[in-house]
């Protein structure tokens, strides 16, 4: 008779199993998911199919994992996979951000009934259970507390449902010291705040960046969030570009060091957190942006309008632009190797197509996806799309809106075909599973059903391996207590406080009032 190797402990709103030398797993005793021994280890029987899966087997290798049980998944289920949500706000606060993004409980606003901001709303429900929907974009939350206890319930609520595939949350970035800028909806809670992207080039630190890696997806996960929609390593060639200030500055090289610490930083988990090959319950996969770089936009303007969908290059420097991925972002020092996730961005490259000399939207052309990326670059990572790329704009200044761009007499169901036979594995922003449905029928009249249930199995493999990695199979849940004791600790914030320092830049010593010897009153008055 095999010895018992594991024992169980009642947390609030989870249980979870310590597995002697093996790994530990957590789960909802409300889910209806059982336990499996085998060995004297415990395994979560997700399918509630009443045997170990081998995609349930935390024994096996991610990879194996994943591919079966991307072959168990229905095509509603991939389809559902391949969604990553619309913005979803966490909070009560009375800002634009919770309102735009506000959901209803019932029918009802928050205020209008007796839910808690913590509980899902019928939207999250819907496209949870309904559309398959696995990766969620949360932005604003009220505190480290909120998001922990929903990430909780909403791991809860997808572990008793279909195969039990665990919910994978992401986020822009959360650190900047403002709260309210237009790209860091994301920022709120007591979280540790750093130098926003261009003061981090400022450093010229690679090994502060690293750190500041390994500190922010120790928050991040303290939060719920596995997935990092970061770092933006775009050259910032155009300096009216409403984005420079995301960057890593103008420089190829520097964007190339600071992007793989960045990554590397985020990915990388150590000791006792480490599950297999630098991934564990401290990685955070970065999804790096955007490519194949869209920081030269035409006369500086932006991608997210109408009037700014072409990315010209006008030094002629196409090739400059994809150094910070090439050479950085995919050549990582640490175990991970690359970063898991890449997003193309709004622009078309406009005549850096060199195969089929098509000008659309990067993430609709295959040369650029396909060719160049998966082929030359020989990237095997997640592509996700820019959000809503394939919407209909109807507004040409309209920041919230549809960017299909070089696509526009296409239709929805033909946008989200054009992109999958491109290369693409997922779609930014999208919370609706029928249009993918309806292009995997497209490619089914084309290609055959055979080709296309392939096709569809290669995406599932890769996003599923981003969930794999980072141990949420295992263990989805957070310890709202400790996530409230990590967050914003005062280690983290003195870091934070020390990284902004070192970014400041003198950029005139008028009266040589540097290096201080005494202390003196100066008084500044501006030249006439």
């Amino acid at each position: 008779m095999t010895m018992k190797k594991w024992k169980e402990i009642k947390k609030h709103g989870y249980n979870i199993i310590l597995n002697e030398g093996g790994q530990n797993i957590a789960y909802s005793p409300n889910s209806g998911v059982k336990i499996i021994e085998e060995d004297g280890y415990a395994f979560k029987n997700l399918s509630k199919s009443g045997k170990l899966e081998k995609y349930e087997d935390w024994r096996l290798p991610v990879e194996e994992r994943a591919k079966d049980l991307a072959s168990k998944m229905s095509i509603e289920q991939i389809a559902g996979l391949m969604l990553y949500s619309a913005h979803q706000s966490i909070s009560t606060k009375d800002d634009f951000f919770s309102k735009a993004f506000a959901g209803t409980y019932n029918g009802k606003k928050l205020e209008e009934c007796d839910a808690k901001i913590t509980d899902l709303t019928d939207q999250q429900k819907n496209f949870l259970l309904n559309d398959n929907l696995r990766h969620v974009l949360i932005t604003v939350v009220d505190d480290a507390k909120t998001s922990a206890v929903w990430n909780n319930n909403v791991q809860a609520f997808v572990e008793k449902t279909g195969l039990g595939i665990p919910v994978n949350t992401s986020s822009d970035p959360r650190h900047g010291a403002s709260a309210d800028t237009e790209f860091n909806a994301g920022a709120g809670g007591d979280i540790s705040k750093w130098p926003e992207p261009l003061g981090l080039a400022a450093t010229f630190d690679s090994e502060l960046v690293r750190n500041f890696g390994h500190i922010a997806a120790k928050e991040y996960r303290a939060l719920g969030i596995a997935t990092a929609l970061s770092p933006q390593v775009d050259i910032a060639t155009e300096p009216r570009w409403m984005r420079f200030n995301g960057t890593l500055g103008e420089d190829p090289i520097l964007s190339r060091d600071l992007g793989e610490a960045y990554c590397d930083g985020f990915q990388t988990s150590y000791g006792e957190n480490e599950i297999n090959d630098g991934w564990g319950y401290d990685s955070v996969n970065a999804m790096v942006k955007h490519w194949p770089g869209g920081g030269s936009g035409e006369g500086g303007r932006d991608a997210h309008y109408a009037y700014g969908k072409f990315a010209v290059y006008p030094g002629n420097n196409f090739d400059d632009h994809l150094i910070p991925f090439t050479e950085g972002a995919f050549k990582l020092k640490g175990k991970t190797k690359k970063a898991s996730a890449v997003m193309p961005y709004y622009t078309i490259s406009y005549n850096q197509d060199k195969k089929n000399g098509e000008n659309v939207g990067n993430s609709y052309n295959k040369y650029i996806i396909n060719d160049l990326l998966r082929d030359e670059y020989k990237y095997d990572g997640v592509v996700c799309t820019d959000w809503m790329i394939t919407k209909d704009n109807h507004v040409v200044d309209a920041f919230i809106s549809g960017k299909c761009w070089g696509v526009e007499t296409l239709s929805e169901d033909e946008r989200h075909y054009k992109a999958l036979m491109a290369g693409v594995d997922q779609f930014g922003g999208n919370n609706e599973v029928k249009p993918v449905l309806n292009a995997y029928e497209m490619g089914v009249k084309e290609h055959g059903e055979e080709f296309m249930r392939a096709r569809f199995e290669k995406s599932a493999a890769r996003l599923l391996l981003n969930i794999f990695r980072t141990g949420l199979f295992e263990n989805p849940y957070v310890d709202v207590d400790k996530s409230q004791e990590l967050v914003g600790n005062p280690e983290f914030m003195q870091a934070g406080y020390d990284a902004q320092l070192k970014s400041l830049i003198m950029l005139k010593n008028k009266n040589n009032v540097l290096p201080i010897n005494e202390r003196k009153k100066y008084i500044f008055q501006k030249e006439k």
